[in-house]
């Protein structure tokens, strides 16, 4: 094992035949192994009998803890980054440790392996060639619909996680806001037992859900199909007019909010236009 590298090492999101030989090799002859939840992590290690020293390295500690690691790294030793399931950093800690590593000049290695995000997108049926991931929505619904307005004119698929007991709600707020014809795919139990794939109509899933408590249960990436791209609004004389007399007074930004607020017309398309008016 080479020296002074933290190896980021995704581990199984369900079933333990996913941990790549590649990843126990690395986890047993790391110096340290730097573990969201050390007790979580003891079984998979465990399992594969792995007794590389472990250290808690999570939300609430990362920041001092990155600076331990970094001294550690500076004394030759070798570390591997793992978080509870999946791939470190990805809507879990890592952050701050892997910026500081890499700012004190020492190598970060990624051990490829499970990733929900990339699982459920490969299951989906929906559009891959251009996504968008948000990790959770807000917990609170006035929130989460805030978020979700603020993404219903996205026109790529856009991709979240959520918990078991905030799942109903926030199908809720997306057939709400976004609408009930949208596509919408709920990708459950990735990898485990009841592994659930099911996609349809947000409405048809909403109901679906409804109707199956035990399909409320488990950790979920839900994907959201991206809204129909709109042909571009023609800017007319009096969209222009309001915009030209507003831009002799005030940035380009503000003249195209204002206008757009007075006008209805899409805010992007009068920016763009105020642009070139401006010659910029």
């Amino acid at each position: 094992m080479t020296a002074a590298i933290l190896y980021v090492v995704s581990t199984p999101i369900g079933n333990l035949d996913d941990l790549s030989p590649r990843a126990v090799d690395t986890l047993k002859k790391v110096d340290l192994i730097a573990a969201e939840d050390t007790r979580h992590s003891g079984r998979l290690m465990q399992h594969f009998a792995i007794t590389t020293p472990m250290l808690a390295v999570h939300d609430h500690n990362e920041r001092q803890r990155a600076q331990v690691l970094v001294q550690k790294l500076a004394q030759g030793q070798s570390i591997a980054l793992i978080s509870d399931a999946g791939t470190p950093l990805i809507s879990d800690p890592g952050y701050h440790l892997v910026s500081a590593v890499r700012e004190a000049g020492y190598q970060v290695v990624p051990v490829v392996g499970p990733c929900a995000l990339i699982a459920g997108l490969s299951v989906s049926g929906l559009a891959t060639d251009r996504f968008s991931f948000y990790g959770f929505l807000p917990a609170k619904s006035s929130g989460r619909k805030q978020q979700l307005q603020q993404l219903k004119e996205v026109t790529h698929t856009q991709v979240f996680y959520e918990s078991p007991h905030r799942i109903v709600a926030m199908i809720d707020d997306i057939v709400s806001v976004i609408g009930a014809e949208r596509q919408l795919v709920l990708a459950r139990e990735l990898t485990k037992t009841f592994e659930t794939v099911y996609g349809s109509v947000a409405g048809d899933v909403q109901a679906w859900l409804a109707a199956d408590h035990n399909q409320q249960k488990g950790e979920f990436v839900v994907l959201l199909a991206g809204a129909e791209e709109q042909p571009p609004q023609e800017i007319g004389v009096e969209e222009e007019r309001i915009l030209s007399v507003l831009l002799a007074e005030l940035p380009i930004k503000k003249a195209a909010s204002i206008t757009a607020s007075i006008t209805g017309h899409k805010k992007k398309a009068l920016y763009d236009r105020a642009l070139q008016l401006q010659g910029k």
